[in-house]
């Protein structure tokens, strides 16, 4: 069920405007919003008047004909021809009309002006704001001595003025300053002449002041669900909270509810999502998806987090998922700690659950249920000789239904001694590792208390060299080799058991690992050197990267011996060979290379390669392959790029190789107006597990200065295009 958009009825921007009428505006980029600006005491700033031709009366009264400009500070009236009444204190104006200060401009053929107060009334005005490019008009407008408003006869539009392709009417608005909220009656927006909204009444926030109301509708369609309509509400609770409800009604489903609620308190902050669909018409029952996220900081030291989500059915995700990635779950976490932070200890307490979605998954390769897990990390370094010693410690209980369960304990402590000299660095290191077991369903297992301890030592080392390049010395070209060397004796493992240790990809940092084991259920026996030798390339003045080349590799002294379960064991005296390129901030072009090969079978287990060529915020062009041997071989493509002055088109397709077809399919236009902005996105998936494939169709249209009617397209494609953005970043 698709997120309301968070923006309120467009009124929000009724009255920020001001742009030239003739030409289309530019963005108001940088420019003070009017709450900011200060105001002026208009009781301590005396008035200046001029004009062509004055005559004054002993009361006081004038009579002013031709240029006539009253100016007091920053707020200045203008006409052609003026009468001051001294008596009440006020201006009559005739004739070409002009009032502005630093918020408001308005002309009209008439005005009837307090000179104190500031309190006026205009006649068949025009009115704008200097802090933004939209106008409007109205038959009268009443300006109060605090700033309130009141329009009748209203027209808006952020368009030229030979070219109003959205307007919006209203009979009468009124925005009271002091509240910073307005008030609208009979209120219609008008697009391409074709009425799409009204409403007989409206409250709305000025500026950028929070109020609940209904927010712009979203309209979408897909396969499997059909025609969406969404309707938000927005609930502007407290200053601390707010909530939005979306009733969502699907053409082949029936109707739904949608909630995002937010909170934010000094300590603690949080949101929850709720979707509810009761009786779906094709599943057969009611349907829900809740997630939870939640941080609280009772201290400065002392933080808990949550972050949970739970779906009511398997086929969840398929249905209401966007794209492979949103459609291909497989697990929910459920996950609360509580983390305590000391300038030495710090620690950790846990629990971990996962909802299994994809059903076909053996229960026992399922995640186990973390019930609790307690862990404690220390660091002294600044003992004697320049010793540094840390300690890990866990105690974890793992259940399931399928498998062997039990408690786990594992204790690694260790001593470290860093060296270091202006580029280059030695540390070696020792300590010992012990894990220990009590199984309560042991399955096979001979043993109920297995343990495992042994002593881990290394030696770590680098050198930096570098040395100045390019025709002013202006980059700093690097060469960075380093070595590893890794000593673990061998402990046979058979007998301990999988509780959430798995085989890590192969990169840099896992070939200077200790372990090459992700969690301490193995660990790695080792009498090896490793080695890698890295090059960047550094502006000298501002430390920009342009280029980073490394490769690595690992030499054994003996074979590894410990495996995993199905694991093959090692037959080789060396390791896969890592080599990685990252070329950036050449002249508009990125490249990011990776790759991983077996020299024994002279080939490649797994490599990326992704280019992008991205000269502007919205002109982004992407090429990508990903492979991993008997797994994934897949080719990704994306574009997005004017195609004409107003014109824009997007694409994206997602190719498997291996499968021989596609995966995703992408294709999009816009068209940029003046004052409004329409996209459309049609899509093509694989949403389900067992291959099959969704439709989409987006829409949206986006009106300058007002708000967005339907699927908010432009987030959705900033997700799936890499390094675009609808807009660009503000300074």
């Amino acid at each position: 069920m698709a997120s309301a958009i968070t923006r309120t009825l467009g009124l929000v921007a009724l009255l920020p405007i001001g742009a030239p009428a003739q030409e289309c505006p530019a963005p108001a980029i940088g420019l003070p919003p009017a709450a900011v600006i200060e105001a002026e005491d208009p009781l301590s700033i005396p008035i200046q008047i001029t004009s062509d031709a004055a005559e004054a009366t002993r009361a006081g009264d004038l009579t002013l004909k031709g240029g006539v400009k009253v100016q007091q500070g920053s707020r200045t009236l203008s006409a052609e021809d003026a009468i001051y009444d001294a008596s009440e204190q006020r201006f009559i104006l005739r004739g070409q009309v002009e009032y502005a200060d630093p918020q408001l401009r308005v002309r009209g053929t008439s005005a009837d002006v307090a000179a104190i107060s500031g309190a006026a009334s205009f006649e068949g005005a025009e009115f704008e704001l200097p802090t933004r490019p939209a106008r409007g008009a109205a038959s009268r407008i009443l300006l109060g001595s605090e700033g309130d408003l009141a329009l009748e006869g209203v027209r808006y539009t952020t368009c030229p003025a030979d070219d109003q392709d959205w307007v919006l009417k209203a009979d009468a608005i009124d925005i009271n300053q002091r509240t910073r909220t307005g008030t609208g009656r009979n209120v219609r927006l008008d697009f391409k002449g074709i009425p799409i909204l009204y409403t007989p009444i409206i409250s709305f926030p000025v500026g950028n002041m929070r109020k609940s109301g209904f927010l712009f509708p979203n309209f979408g369609n897909s396969s499997r669900s059909g025609t969406q309509i969404d309707v938000p509400w927005y609930w502007n609770i407290a200053p601390n909270q707010d909530a939005t409800l979306t009733g969502t009604w699907f053409s082949r489903r029936g109707l739904g509810i949608g909630t995002e609620y937010r909170y934010l308190s000094r300590r603690s902050e949080g949101q929850i999502d709720l979707d509810y669909l009761p009786d779906d018409d094709l599943f057969g029952d009611d349907r829900s998806f809740v997630h939870l996220t939640h941080q609280t900081d009772f201290t400065s030291r002392l933080r808990f987090t949550a972050d949970a989500g739970n779906a009511s059915d398997n086929e969840w995700f398929e249905d209401f998922g966007l794209g492979p990635e949103g459609t291909s779950v497989t697990y929910v976490g459920r996950l609360a700690e509580a983390s305590y932070f000391g300038d030495v200890w710090t620690a950790l307490a846990r629990v971990q659950q996962f909802q299994t979605i994809d059903q076909t998954i053996d229960p026992f390769e399922r995640p186990y249920t973390v019930l609790p897990q307690i862990a404690v990390r220390g660091l002294y370094d600044e003992l004697d000789y320049g010793v540094t010693a840390d300690f890990y410690g866990e105690l974890t209980n793992f259940d399931r239904d399928e498998g062997v369960t039990g408690q786990r304990i594992d204790l690694w402590p260790r001593l470290r001694l860093p060296l270091r000299a202006p580029g280059m660095y030695v540390e070696p290191s020792a300590g010992w590792r012990y894990t220990a077991y009590d199984l309560e369903q042991t399955n096979g297992f001979e043993d109920d208390a297995p343990s495992r301890s042994m002593p881990v030592f290394s030696v770590d080392s680098g050198v930096v060299f570098e040395r100045p390049v390019g025709s002013r010395d202006e980059r700093i070209v690097t060469l960075e080799p380093r070595a590893l060397y890794l000593y673990v004796p061998y402990r046979d493992q058979s007998d301990l058991p999988i509780f959430d240790t798995a085989e890590p990809d192969l990169t840099l940092f896992h070939l200077f690992s200790s372990n090459r084991y992700l969690g301490p259920d193995r660990f790695g026996d080792a009498n090896q050197v490793s080695l890698a030798l890295t090059s960047r390339l550094i502006d000298d003045a501002t430390g920009q990267q342009y280029l980073a080349a490394s490769v690595g590799q690992s030499f054994y002294f003996d074979r590894p011996r410990v495996t995993l379960p199905d694991e093959p064991e090692e037959r080789d005296d060396i390791s896969d060979l890592v080599a990685m390129l990252e070329l950036s901030a050449y002249k508009d072009w990125n490249v990011n290379m990776a790759i991983q090969w077996d020299p024994d079978s002279t080939r490649s287990e797994r490599g990326e390669v992704r280019f992008q060529y991205a000269p502007a915020y919205d002109r982004v062009m992407n090429l990508g392959y990903r492979f991993r041997r008997d797994r994934v071989e897949q080719i990704d493509a994306s574009v997005a790029w004017p195609i004409a002055r107003a014109w824009g088109a997007y694409g994206r397709i997602v190719y498997s190789l291996d499968d021989e077809r596609t995966l995703e399919r992408l294709f999009g236009f816009e068209y940029r107006a003046c004052c409004w902005r329409l996209r459309l996105v049609s899509r093509r998936y694989v949403s389900s597990r067992t291959g099959e494939s969704d439709s989409s169709v987006q829409v949206q249209l986006e009106l300058n200065g007002l708000s967005s009617v339907g699927v908010a397209a432009d987030a959705f494609l900033e997700r799936s295009i890499r390094g675009y953005s609808a807009r660009p970043e503000l300074p």
